[in-house]
């Protein structure tokens, strides 16, 4: 399902960790996939730390997406599973929940937010995950933990890796990327984000991860200000992306 056509592809945005820059990798993407004339949507099944506001649970990285969708969403539609602790969203439910109740995010629930948002034939759904690829879910299946990532791995979705550039960088991309092959899948691309403005030697551990991840490098992202955005410095056509539909 993930790999649908050159014009019709659905990819998952996720971080070698929380904090890296996944939101606005993704605020980049729709609007240069805006800008090349896609139709997009924009899903982010689960986030914490949101706002209690006089029309519920809202979450700032889930408004961002829902703002730069060129097809209009409600609020629930990109994000159904809201919490507003900012804690890991199996404790968040789990803290909510009374001692009888089942503490586990459904797959189900995920799985048919994404189909919803397919219905509206969307040129491009872009999905966002949670914190980094092995995001709990709480319960388990057959004994073993549950994971956002199954989801992922259960639509064959595109997976692009935000890298947040920072010391540790290297390790954690690799284990992500061992992760994500485990699971099946390919990165479709991989994002240097620059979150630490003191890091040593950046464009030398870009050239290191270059060699060791196998995916195509869509681009070094600096810290952002003012009207600039990551879509500015991102090569989409090694995303597989046709330059115009």
């Amino acid at each position: 399902m993930g790999h649908l056509t050159k014009s019709n592809r659905a990819f998952f945005v996720t971080g070698t960790d929380t904090e890296v820059g996944k939101t606005c990798i993704s605020k980049g993407l729709l609007l240069a996939l805006d800008k090349m004339g896609y139709s997009t949507v924009a899903y982010k099944p689960i986030a914490a730390g949101c706002e209690n506001t006089p029309d519920g649970l809202r979450n700032e990285d889930a408004l961002i997406l829902q703002r730069h969708s060129n097809i209009e969403l409600q609020y629930d539609e990109v994000n159904p599973i809201a919490f507003e602790a900012a804690i890991a969203p199996h404790l968040a439910l789990k803290a909510l929940a009374g001692s009888d109740d089942v503490h586990f995010i459904p797959v189900d629930k995920i799985r048919e937010g994404f189909v919803h948002l397919l219905q509206k034939e969307p040129n491009v759904i872009l999905v966002e995950g949670a914190g980094g690829w092995r995001l709990p879910l709480g319960g388990s299946y057959l004994g073993r933990p549950r994971y956002l990532s199954e989801f992922v791995s259960e639509l064959n979705l595109s997976v692009i890796l935000v890298v947040g550039m920072r010391l540790g960088c290297l390790n954690h991309a690799v284990l992500t990327a061992e992760a994500i092959s485990n699971d099946g899948l390919k990165i479709a691309g991989w994002v240097a984000n620059q979150v630490d403005p003191d890091m040593v030697l950046v464009d030398e551990n870009i050239e290191s991860l270059k060699s060791l991840l196998d995916a195509p490098f869509l681009g070094n992202v600096p810290q952002l200000s003012g009207d600039d955005h990551a879509g500015n410095y991102l090569n989409l056509g090694r995303l597989g992306l046709s330059a115009e539909i």
